[in-house]
This record gives structure tokens, C-alpha cells and sequence, in this order.
């Protein structure tokens, strides 16, 4: 008996094959991501003013854009979830958080910077840079203001700070994490400890423990001058520079001080050959940081070199003037062109600063891969 077996009228469809996907770093974006970043901010702004000004009643304008944004993220969350997995949503949304707190803190700065400016440059004349205000009278126009001597007093004063702290700060990084010494601990939280020194006590410190007595036995040097003023930014500036150059060094690879040691260099030679040339762009970095911390400082100087109208170039004899000081004796007065002479000395400042940034960077700048280059260059034309 023979069996035939008929194959079936219908044949099942295969199941289709899935579609492979495209293998993309997770940061990567494309203009479908960017037209859906579009549609999620879309989105959430209508159902922000569907929520807060249809069914409740809106308090105001900050309500509204906090929930217009938490709605965003979680629109952007899902979307992208479902478009290309949960490892790349993360990272999307991690990204849209950090992006946004730094323009968050952009943009007051730069709404600072613009309303400095707007304040202060049209009464800034070159006379500015050339005279001091022991001449110019009360009642004379912002544009006939002298800053000479202020200018004069705070790169004094900046680079006595940077001629103290820098070696200071600079040895004291090295014993932190070079050595092993038992009194590291306790360095290191008394570093931290002087991290959180409000700048007011350190000019306090000095007025009470040098310039009161130094007064009293009428010794000249310590008395209210640049040098008083000086210690105090010291005090204030030594904690960041330290904490900084401490975690560059940090970073430098322990490879590179255990093929120095191998070639018989001593633990110093090869501190000072091999880790902090590595480590010279941080340490820069460490030094504008400082420079930051103390330039605008202005409480400690009220107790210390206590400003004058005159110019004084010997900051470690008699009262000395500042910008941070000339801008607070003249942004408090009533009179508005007394007030704009304020201005014209908070936007110097701020070029001054500005101009220390560019002069350390371009000091501290990276020349190996110049030198790099140099080589390469000279080489090519030996072998030509």
C-alpha cells in the first residue's frame, strides 16, 4: 500500500527577519534625532500650557518653564528609548541636563558682563590708565576718571600673592603626594579646612595679629600697605592653588616616575624632571584658578592696605589703592557720576583679569607638540 503525501495548498510565510541595526556610538546624532529633540520641546511647551493655563491656574512664567522642562526630559527619554535603546536615552538625557546647567550658568554671566559693559565703556578714556584721581574732583564727569594707581596697586599686590603662594603651594602639593609621611592627613585637612576661609576673616586675622600691633610699636611695614594686603590674599589663595596642582599631580602616570626611578634618579630629580613638566599645563591651570580667587577680592583689602586716592608704588609703605577698592569707594556713592566712575573700574577689571588669563596660558602653553613638529620639519630637509 502506498502512501503519497500532498504538500499543503497553503504554505506558511517564514517569519520575517528582523532588520539589523546600525551599530552608532550613543553620542552620535543625525538630523532624525535632532527633528525629534524638536518635536519632544514642541510637545512639551503645548502640554505645558494645556496643564498650567486650561485645567490649573499658572503662578507665573518660572512654573511654566520648570514643567515645560521636566516634560521635555521625559518626552526625550522615551522617544528616544524607543527609537534606539536605553543606553543611548541615558546618555541623551544626562547630556540634555549637563548642557543645560552650563548655559544655565552662562547666560547670568554673560548678562553680567554685558550690563558691565554697557555701564562703564561709554565713560572709559585712555586718561583712565595714564592719571590718579588725586585731581579730579568729586563732581567731575565718569569720563575724567584716573585709575592709575588702582591698577597699579592690584598687579603689585597680585604678584607679591603669586611670589608667595606659588612655591608654597607648588611644595606643599608635592609633600601631599609624593611623600609618604605621617603628617600628610593632617596637612591635607588643614588645606581643606583653609579651602572654606571666608576672604573677610583672613583680612580680620591680619589686621588683629600684625597691623594693631604694628601700629602700636609704630613699625612702618606693618601698618595698612600692599604688603598687609598681600599676606591676606595669600591666605585666601594658597588652599586652591594647593587642592589644584594636588589632583594634577594626581593624574601624572605612576609609570613615568617608576622608569626614572629605574634609571637611578633620585625621588627629587625625578619630581622635578618628570612630574611637574608633565604636569606644567594643570599647574598653570592651578595658578590662573588662584588668580581668579583673589584678583576681585575686595574684604580683605578694606582691612589691610585700606586704599587710597593717590598713586603709591611702594606697596610696603602707607595705605594702597586696588580696583576691587576703587569699585567698591565709588559704585556705593549717591552721586550717578560717581556711581558710573564704579563701572568704568568693574569693566577694567575684568579686562585686567582677563588679560593675566591670557598671559598664564600663553606662558604655561603645551610646546611639545611645537617642538614635535620642529623636529620633524628639520629632519625632512636633512634627508632631502
Amino acid at each position: 500500500m502506498t502512501t503519497t503525501m500532498n504538500a499543503p495548498d497553503e504554505v506558511a510565510a517564514a517569519p520575517p527577519k528582523p532588520r539589523p541595526m546600525l551599530k552608532r556610538r550613543t553620542s552620535a546624532t543625525t538630523p532624525q534625532d535632532r527633528w525629534a529633540a524638536l518635536g519632544c520641546a514642541v510637545s512639551a511647551t503645548l502640554l505645558t500650557w494645556f496643564l498650567m493655563h486650561l485645567l490649573l491656574v499658572s503662578p507665573g512664567w518660572l512654573a511654566d518653564l520648570i514643567v515645560a522642562y521636566a516634560l521635555y526630559l521625559v518626552m526625550l527619554y522615551l522617544v528616544t528609548r524607543d527609537r534606539l535603546g536605553r543606553l543611548t536615552a541615558v546618555d541623551r538625557l544626562v547630556s540634555t541636563v549637563v548642557v543645560t546647567g552650563a548655559l544655565g550658568l552662562l547666560v547670568p554671566l554673560l548678562l553680567l558682563l554685558g550690563y558691565i559693559v554697557v555701564k562703564g565703556a561709554p565713560y572709559l578714556r585712555f586718561d583712565f590708565f595714564t592719571h590718579d584721581m588725586s585731581t579730579v574732583a568729586p563732581t567731575a564727569p565718569a569720563s575724567e576718571t584716573g585709575g592709575l594707581h588702582a591698577i597699579v596697586g592690584t598687579l603689585q599686590q597680585t604678584a607679591l600673592t603669586l611670589v608667595f603662594v606659588v612655591p608654597l603651594g607648588l611644595l606643599t602639593a608635592i609633600f601631599l603626594n609624593e611623600t609618604r609621611s605621617r603628617f600628610r592627613r593632617p596637612v591635607r585637612i588643614l588645606v581643606d579646612a583653609m579651602s572654606g576661609l571666608p576672604s573677610i576673616v583672613a583680612g580680620l586675622f591680619v589686621y588683629a595679629a600684625l597691623i594693631i600691633p604694628g601700629i602700636q610699636a609704630g613699625v612702618g611695614l606693618f601698618s595698612f600697605n600692599g604688603f598687609m594686603a598681600t599676606l591676606a590674599l595669600t591666605m585666601v589663595m594658597l588652599p586652591t592653588v594647593t587642592r589644584t596642582v594636588d589632583v594634577v599631580l594626581r593624574l601624572v602616570p605612576n609609570g613615568l616616575r617608576e622608569a626614572s626611578l629605574a634609571l637611578g634618579a633620585s625621588r627629587a630629580r625625578t619630581v622635578w624632571s618628570v612630574v611637574l613638566p608633565t604636569a606644567r599645563t594643570g599647574v598653570t591651570t592651578a595658578v590662573i584658578l588662584g588668580v581668579a580667587r583673589v584678583a576681585g577680592e575686595t574684604a580683605p583689602l578694606l582691612f589691610t592696605s585700606f586704599g587710597a586716592l593717590g598713586m603709591n608704588a611702594n606697596p610696603f609703605s602707607g595705605p594702597q589703592e586696588s580696583v576691587p577698592l576703587f569699585v567698591f569707594r565709588y559704585i556705593k556713592e549717591p552721586l550717578e557720576n560717581v556711581q558710573q566712575r564704579g563701572y568704568v573700574g568693574a569693566l577694567v577689571l575684568i579686562l585686567l583679569i582677563f588679560t593675566l588669563f591670557a598671559i598664564a596660558r600663553l606662558v604655561g602653553r603645551d610646546r611639545s607638540k611645537r617642538k614635535a613638529k620642529r623636529t620633524t620639519t628639520k629632519r625632512a630637509r636633512e634627508t632631502r
